[in-house]
């Protein structure tokens, strides 16, 4: 009889191989954002959409949008409703992969709709929800390029 070792039949869960950006900012997402006349975060919102797919998908089933289908196709179609409801939704979904992973950090729709859209009423709100949204973003990726 052959025995065992329960050490080495337990699956090793190693690294992704692509690892994630964990270095996004409000600083520099708002001064590269002037200096190259918005195309930083562009890419930036576009890079969010593709790393929550890959991040999130296997456990939710669901599939964020591309960024830039939205923002050059259906913002001006929908007259930006289409935007509104891609950052509500990519909020909510950012707020469930922090809990399923289990980050302490608060965040979900709701700061989308507290910070960016009822915030602008005093300036700073939408400055604050790109900070909890690059730093949710930031923790999300880094717990993933730890465990994947």
């Amino acid at each position: 009889m052959t025995e065992q070792n329960p050490v080495a039949a337990a699956p090793v869960q190693e690294r992704p191989a692509l690892q994630h950006r964990t270095n996004r900012g409000l600083t520099k997402y708002f001064f590269l954002g002037i200096l190259t006349l918005g195309i930083y975060p562009l890419v930036v919102e576009s890079h969010i959409s593709e790393e929550l797919n890959t991040v999130a998908s296997k456990y939710d089933g669901k599939h964020t949008m591309h960024y830039c289908i939205i923002f050059f196709l259906l913002s001006w179609l929908t007259l930006n409703i289409a935007t509104i409801v891609w950052y509500h939704r990519t909020s909510a979904r950012m707020g469930d992969e922090l809990r399923r992973r289990g980050i302490d950090y608060s965040f979900g729709a709701s700061d989308f709709w507290l910070w960016n859209i009822l915030g602008s009423l005093i300036l700073v709100g939408p400055f604050i929800y790109v900070h909890k949204r690059m730093k949710a973003m930031n923790l999300i990726n880094a717990d993933y390029n730890q465990k994947g």
